[in-house]
């Protein structure tokens, strides 16, 4: 079982912390007495993971990084803290491991601060042109594939490039992302750095674990696949290799236009040879740099970073975590069912690990307090996914039912996280400046009516929204993704989306989903009915929804059997087409100035 890393230890609030808090103190009190300007100001707020809303005002949203989603009782009952005291009563997990909590007062944001930070979290670095929150692999140390645990790996780019000189002032964002095996649940493949646990053979025969680094990958409106800087590299180069990847972004990043600042377009000017070349060059020369981390970090001697073994019996390739996922689970005793989707066992250490469904993303303060109670009781550890879930590691068999029981209780026991009625969402227009579209309500329909068409425990399908083309819902990469874009019908403005269909990661690649038809929004529940449905009759065994697509005609087939659902009906036939989930008047695109998407 993976040891929970704690932060050095301390009795009061880290003294670099403590700083962090009476510098935003001192900033926000020149700020509201209009002796700092406002682009400087915003600057340094974000750089404290403090992001403006689409409400303006005072109403900001805080972003708490949760590196690599691991969390303590303390920490979840400080979520819980921050819920009631600051916040509407709830927090929302993202797909990179952030708690994110919305209409937070400007003038209350160092309390919050304070508060996080007496249980080791921060929000610094959390938004920005910064090394956002470090992500990885939520299973990593109990998953039955993996090659290495790298938890204690995560921790130390975490620590290393926290505060780090070049972290705070970057081109654009700087995005790393840890995973253990190739089937990447920890979503390397898209990222401006991607770490994936590999082995080579040696000479005499042996195999070496080690990784193989992926870089200036990205998604936004124009996705990039990251590519392989090297073939293997060593345990022992690791850490220099991810800080000479950032020292070149630094160095020749385009600090001129936003719009192509992120690393993936160092690809496009400089070439991926000429990167590599300069990436390998930067790290040959770092034993002169004074922030150079040399060899394998401490964090990872002390905890050990070994596999929790492997599986014999493999999992399907394309589905949602290790484990055959059936096409369907429905049948049989609720627990049974939860069980049956809910449960990772893996080999060597015997580990057994269960998620626990939150709908949307969302937690409340009662759920974060219940998830702490329950994670004290159980000893277990606690990490959120990418998938905007909770999950429990370190069980044994005999834990499940009690597990099982307090989830239900809490409403977290549906059968079915990371199943097809676990749809991922962004804030959209509820929050969020860019977003076109109220993708959370649209994420709710599509829930409903797969529960309602007894679809929402089909495996092997993912289905993911943005509220725009930014993609931080993470659209490009599911087997059924949507983002948000105004239509026009009938003379009058409506909220409609983009299906996108195909989107793949793992095996060390990643598609993106291709295009297959523009929708009104009030069509997508219908539309990702009938595509669960085919999939679910129609698949072989074993099959993933991408061999499924390709083999019934692609995405060009698949929107042609959907075309009926295209069509706007006209105003006074049902004007609901022409207001959007949870909106009571006409759909009115209301676009904001970006501060930090996603």
């Amino acid at each position: 079982m993976t040891a929970i890393i704690d932060p050095p230890a301390a009795t009061t609030i880290d003294p670099a912390a403590l700083a962090d808090i009476e510098k935003f103190e001192r900033l926000m009190a020149q700020y509201q007495a209009g002796e700092l300007d406002e682009d400087r100001w915003r600057v340094f707020r974000l750089a404290n993971g403090i992001y403006g809303q689409r409400q303006g005002g005072t109403n900001q949203m805080v972003r708490v990084k949760i590196p690599y989603g691991s969390l303590r009782p303390e920490q979840l009952e400080m979520l819980a803290t921050i819920s009631r005291r600051y916040s509407r009563g709830w927090g929302h997990i993202t797909t990179r491991q952030n708690v994110q909590f919305h209409f937070v007062a400007l003038e209350r944001i160092p309390d919050v601060m304070r508060d996080l930070a007496s249980v080791g979290l921060t929000t610094r670095e959390a938004c920005g042109d910064t090394v956002r929150n470090v992500a990885g692999c939520h299973l990593a140390g109990a998953c039955p594939l993996e090659v290495l645990d790298i938890t204690p790996w995560a921790e130390a780019a975490f620590r290393h490039f926290l505060r780090h000189p070049y972290a705070q002032r970057l081109p654009r964002k700087f995005k790393i992302n840890f995973s253990g095996c190739a089937t990447d649940c920890g979503q390397a493949m898209f990222n401006d750095v991607g770490v994936v646990a590999v082995t080579r053979a040696l000479a005499d025969g042996t195999t070496e674990a080690g990784f193989r680094v992926f870089v200036a990958g990205g998604l936004g409106a124009n996705p990039h696949p990251a590519q392989a800087l090297e073939d293997f590299t060593p345990r022992e180069d690791l850490m220099a290799t991810l800080e000479a990847v950032l020292r070149v972004f630094d160095h020749f990043g385009n600090r001129d236009n936003k719009l192509r600042a992120r690393m993936k377009w160092l690809v496009d000017t400089l070439g991926i040879d000429e990167l590599r070349s300069r990436v390998l060059k930067e790290r040959r020369l770092l034993l002169a740099a004074v922030g150079w981390p040399g060899g394998v970090p401490a964090v990872v001697e002390e905890e050990g970073d070994e596999p929790a073994g492997i599986s014999p019996t493999g999992f399907e390739p394309g589905s949602a975590r290790p484990g055959a996922v059936p096409v369907m689970i429905s049948g049989g005793s609720p627990y049974a069912r939860w069980e049956r989707a809910n449960v990772v066992r893996g080999v060597a250490r015997g580990t057994v690990s269960a998620y626990a469904h939150c709908h949307l993303g969302d937690v409340t303060a009662e759920q974060f307090d219940g998830l702490a109670a329950l994670q004290r009781r159980l000893g277990a550890e606690v990490r959120v996914t990418n998938r905007q879930n909770v999950v429990f590691r370190g069980l044994d068999e005999t834990q499940l039912p009690e597990l099982y029981a307090a989830l239900e209780a809490l409403g977290l026991g549906r059968p079915g996280a990371e199943l097809a009625r676990d749809v991922v969402s962004c804030p959209g227009a509820d929050t969020c400046n860019l977003a076109v579209t109220q993708s959370r309500g649209l994420a709710s329909a599509i829930d409903t009516a797969l529960d309602d068409a007894g679809l929402a425990e089909v495996g092997g399908v993912r289905v993911n929204i943005s509220g725009c083309t930014n993609s931080c819902g993470q659209h490009h990469t599911a087997d059924i993704g949507f983002f948000g874009v105004e239509r026009r019908a009938h003379g009058q403005s409506a909220p409609g989306y983009q299906l996108l269909l195909g989107g793949h990661l793992g095996d060390a690649q990643v598609e993106y989903g291709r295009k297959a038809l523009r929708l009104p929004a009030k069509a997508c529940a219908e539309a990702t009915v009938r595509l669960v449905g085919r999939y679910a009759a129609e698949r072989e065994a074993s099959e993933t929804f991408t061999t499924w697509l390709d083999r019934s005609g692609g995405a060009p087939a698949l929107a042609a059997s959907l075309a009926d659902l295209a069509e706007f009906p006209a105003p006074f036939a049902n004007p609901s087409f022409y207001v959007d989930y949870d909106e009571t008047g006409p759909f009115n695109a209301e676009i904001g100035i970006s501060e930090c998407a996603g």
